[in-house]
């Protein structure tokens, strides 16, 4: 009995761990025409629960060292 127990929580847990990995994409990556006095902060708070999360990932996928950007750049938004 406690085995089958035992054996219904692994799977569960590893269940749930396939599906939580698979749920990061949120869908189609978007492109963003930065406009005058727009921050990374800004555009980050617009589409991400946590901008700090948002920030580093506009930031790893365009490949931005810093928190600089220009009018009429292209962002990628993950």
């Amino acid at each position: 009995m406690f085995g089958r127990i035992l054996m219904l929580a692994v799977v569960g847990i590893l269940l749930w761990a396939a599906f939580a990995r698979t749920s990061d994409a949120s869908g189609p990556e978007r492109q963003y025409v930065v406009q005058p006095h727009d921050t990374l902060w800004a555009i980050a708070s617009e589409g991400y629960a946590d901008p700090r999360q948002g920030i580093w990932e506009i930031k790893q996928r365009n490949h931005l060292d810093g928190a600089t950007i220009v009018p009429g750049q292209v962002l990628v938004l993950p």
